[in-house]
């Protein structure tokens, strides 16, 4: 508006000159003259008519009138900014001497299933400043000797252009009160420098189910790019929050799930600014709301036990030697409702690294082949060989497909030749098991078994590959659609699949064969699976063939307090394949005689549980390393309630590592602990 006014202004001074330089003209070129000899008496100096005195007079005239034209639109212009839109001019200079920015709402609460707290908020007193501070070097070299930082980390983060310029910046955050204190009572010292409260994340339970939980960082431009494509893609912002630089998202786990939930909803300041877009005061201010508290599925007790009993299991296996057993997880989940009552990953990681920033250091250590790169969560990421674990699958194959009944037997001696003696296979009890049926062959975890139910699909021109339909039908090779990112798919294998993944090799060796269905048949070979794809799988066997999606959020709780506003409505995944009901009887009767008639030791393990068990081992191969360790277990076994999964990577049979997980998660929901103690496998797999 002052701009304007000065234009007017000018105008009408531009128009009072010519005005004046008119007049001058009028009066130096008249058509009168004066004698001077004969005084003031006026005498004519030409006649009227066409004469260059009469031209002058008319363009005087008609200047005079156009000058008089221009003042008058000018004064009209003035009278209406100041009568008729003097409150239009007035609000947009209000515009120009103010900004309104945002203040961050505090996130909401992670609890788990009975409201305690995994991930809360705590204060925290940060300094801040506006941007134009960092033009003062000695004030700013004076805040960095208080703070005891370096003096270009304080300039940078006063500066720090992921935050809008009249937004006050993070300079430091945690300072200690005595800091504070002493900012506080020298405030001539730090004019401009501000001491706000604000709220960081805080991990009660340290480390405890960081896989699950994720963690937060600074908004990425990725994700700001995201936004705007959203955006652009349907132009609504209904409902959406909106991001700016600097916030603080969720990057990971139910962080990043759940952030419309969890992220609130920012608070708005106005600051009056002056003509360089410097801060020079504060006036009204909308207080931030925070976000919804959200509910998990996880038991803390539960999840404690599954982290607990996953270390356990890596001791004992290193106990019998198998020191590489670093890695691995364990999965507990109700069979009834796909509620996952606990997630356990190793190696694991503290989420309090990305507050406020992860160093370099960190994060490098986080992502190394070192450090066995401890933010994969391998419940849903990591990718394995099932092992014998498959086993039950594979017997629910044959049976549908006639290519074994119950009825027919297998001879063990320990080496089979079914594919002739240049291609036999070893039993895993290299001195065999004798005559087996599929019942016994679950049970005792027999090979050759089995070998004979992937040679039989191989010739089988009917159904070739009606093992890897069974394996897809009961979840196996597509992801489970857990509410967590990163989960992986993976693999069954078949022909398709082998020739188009070995491209690059002869085509002979790229044909399917039946050592190809040999291997997969018993969980080996080029099959890969996830532990939650088997806790799935097991979950599917002990409701007699349903499977529910696997979940872990619970309900939302509303900003007041006052109830839960969303509840999570159980999904029915899948209803897993298989022919008659007698077929998935016999296999749960089976798995049920894994537990208390495979080995007596193991059996020792779990005779003392009130309840009856039903699960199964694995023992996974891969060249150059240790074997890999798997157990699976649902109880109780007459009403299936619980299902519990368990790999160590490296960690030997499965009943020399998983096997102690899988008990001690069991011994916590039935308060009856393992009292049998660590002993070495007596070969079982």
């Amino acid at each position: 508006m002052d701009a304007q006014i000065v234009v007017v202004i000018a105008g009408a001074i531009l128009v009072f000159a010519i005005i004046a330089a008119l007049i001058f003209m009028r009066t130096a070129g008249g058509r009168f003259t004066y004698d001077t000899q004969r005084g003031t008496q006026p005498r004519a100096t030409e006649g009227e008519g066409n004469t260059p005195g009469v031209a002058f007079k008319g363009r005087f005239t008609m200047l005079t009138a156009a000058a008089g034209t221009v003042f008058a639109a000018i004064f009209t212009k003035l009278w209406s900014m100041q009568m008729v839109s003097s409150d239009y001019y007035e609000e947009l200079a209000v515009q120009n001497q103010t900004r309104t920015v945002t203040t961050p709402a505090p996130r909401g609460r992670i609890l788990d299933r009975n409201g305690e707290p995994l991930v809360a908020n705590r204060a925290s007193l940060t300094v801040a400043a506006y941007r134009d501070l960092a033009d003062n070097e000695i004030l700013v070299r004076h805040l960095a000797n208080v703070l005891g930082m370096p003096y270009t980390a304080v300039r940078r983060n006063i500066i720090d252009y992921n935050q809008g310029a009249q937004s006050l910046h993070t300079v430091a955050s945690d300072v200690r009160r005595s800091t504070i204190a002493y900012i506080q009572e020298h405030a001539s010292d730090f004019a401009g420098v501000e001491v706000v409260e604000r709220t960081e994340r805080m991990y009660p339970h340290g480390s405890l189910a960081a896989h699950v939980l994720g963690y937060t960082g600074t908004i990425t431009q990725e994700q700001l790019d995201a936004q705007e494509e959203t955006t652009e893609g349907d132009g609504s912002q209904a409902g959406r929050i909106q991001y700016e630089s600097g916030d603080i998202v969720g990057q990971a786990g139910v962080e990043i799930e759940y952030e419309n939930l969890l992220q609130g909803i920012r608070g708005e300041q106005t600051v009056m600014v002056d003509a360089t877009g410097n801060v020079t005061g504060a006036t009204g201010a909308i207080p931030p709301e925070p976000g919804s508290d959200i509910k998990l599925t996880l038991d803390l007790t539960i999840q404690k036990a599954c982290e607990d009993g996953l270390k356990r299991a890596m001791q004992v296996a290193k106990q019998f030697g198998h020191n590489n057993a670093t890695k691995g997880a364990c999965v507990c989940l109700d069979c009834t409702n796909g509620e996952i009552l606990g997630m356990a990953s190793a190696p694991e990681f503290d989420p309090s690294v990305f507050i406020g920033g992860v160093s370099t250091d960190d994060w490098n250590t986080l992502n190394s082949d070192e450090g066995g790169h401890p933010m994969v969560n391998r419940a849903i990421a990591g990718e394995y060989m099932s092992a014998s674990t498959i086993k039950p699958l594979s017997a629910l194959a044959a049976l549908k497909y006639g290519i074994m009944n119950e009825s027919d037997t297998v001879t063990c001696t320990g080496w089979w030749t079914g594919l002739g003696e240049a291609n036999g296979k070893w039993c895993w009890n290299h001195s065999g098991h004798g005559p087996m049926t599929l019942k016994s062959g679950i049970i005792m975890s027999c090979d050759p078994v089995f070998y004979e139910i992937g040679k039989g699909f191989y010739y089988d021109e009917e159904n070739p590959e009606g093992l890897q339909a069974m394996f897809r039908a009961w979840g196996l090779g597509s992801k489970t659609e857990v509410d967590l990112p990163g989960e992986s798919t993976g693999r069954v294998p078949d022909a398709a699949w082998k020739k188009e993944f070995f491209a690059d090799w002869d085509d002979a060796d790229r044909n399917w064969n039946p050592g190809d269905m040999a291997n997969i048949v018993i969980g080996q070979g080029d099959i890969l699976v996830t532990p939650l794809q088997m806790a799935c799988a097991y979950a599917g066997i002990a409701n007699g063939g349903k499977e529910f999606t696997p979940h872990v959020f619970l309900s939302a709780v509303s900003r007041d307090g006052s109830g839960d506003v969303v509840t999570y409505e159980t999904k029915e995944r899948l209803t897993g394949d298989f022919g008659k009901q007698s077929d998935i009887e016999l296999v749960e009767d089976a798995l049920v005689g894994v537990i208390y008639d495979e080995s007596p030791s193991q059996a020792a393990h779990f005779t003392n549980l009130d309840v009856t068990v039903a699960g199964k081992s694995g023992t996974g191969q891969k060249n150059g390393e240790d074997d890999y360790s798997w157990f699976v277990v649902y109880a109780p076994a007459d009403d299936p309630k619980y299902v519990v999964a368990s790999l160590v990577e490296q960690g030997g049979f499965g009943n020399e590592a998983s096997m102690y997980a899988v008990r001690d998660v069991l011994g916590v929901i039935y308060d009856q602990p393992d009292t049998a103690g660590t002993s070495a496998s007596d070969g079982s797999r």
